[in-house]
């Protein structure tokens, strides 16, 4: 176990926070996945409810979105301050080194995780304005749950993916979220010294299915919307 103070400060340290912080985004990405997949009902009455539950959490919700935003910027943090030390320490190619917890799985996405990292670090802004930060009840998208009039998410979603630009943009970025998944989910567990040797491949090839089945759970709604809601050109 690290001691606090060291945890910034020393290589082991750094390694944790950046497999904590990873397990993090990957539960909520998960979870998140799963709010999102009402985008395939019939209508935007699920999307709708579901987004009027999150509201409703007032005060929870707010701290759970800081508490994100924290996790976001640490997670960041330490994969500039981990990729920085790395190569000043081994200024030699990955394909040499070898991990205590077995093979590296050295390939072309592992070494520009944090290349596939920024991308998907733009695509998160972008996507917070469009649909956390975009058209409410004050802008007239309105809908009715319940008796209720909550926000029109759905109609965000469904306006937004009208455009195929939108749609080829979120596409692209899921492929790389996919991408930085595939490799992320198996160092999460080297980092937290999880990994058994034996364990490897599995764990690998865990973190292969999980990433296109995420990846393609969540490119499928902006082309599921373009399709089945009349997108133009």
């Amino acid at each position: 176990m690290v001691p606090f103070k060291r945890l910034f400060s020393s290589s082991l340290g750094r390694k944790y926070l950046m497999g904590a912080s990873g397990l993090a985004l990957v539960l909520f990405i998960l979870v998140h996945l799963l709010g999102n997949l009402t985008f395939y009902s019939h209508n935007g009455d699920a999307t709708n409810a579901y987004s009027a539950k999150l509201h409703s959490l007032g005060l929870l919700l707010v701290v759970a979105e800081w508490g994100l935003f924290a996790v976001i910027i640490l997670h960041i943090y330490m994969a500039f301050q981990v990729t920085y030390r790395s190569k000043v320490a081994r200024p030699i190619g990955y394909d040499s080194l070898k991990s205590k917890g077995g093979p590296t799985k050295s390939n072309v996405t592992t070494r520009n995780m944090i290349y596939t990292g920024i991308v998907l670090l733009v695509f998160l802004i972008i996507h917070l304005k469009q649909f956390r930060f975009g058209p409410d009840l004050e802008d007239g998208y309105t809908a009715t749950v319940n008796g209720v009039m909550v926000d029109d998410v759905y109609r965000v979603g469904v306006e937004t993916f009208q455009n195929v630009g939108w749609v080829a943009f979120y596409v692209f970025s899921m492929f790389f979220l996919g991408f930085h998944f595939r490799h992320g989910f198996w160092s999460m567990f080297q980092s937290l010294g999880a990994l058994n040797p034996r364990w490897s491949k599995p764990i690998h090839a865990m973190g292969l299915i999980i990433a296109i089945l995420m990846a393609v759970g969540f490119l499928g709604i902006p082309i599921y919307l373009h399709v089945t809601q009349g997108g133009v050109q």
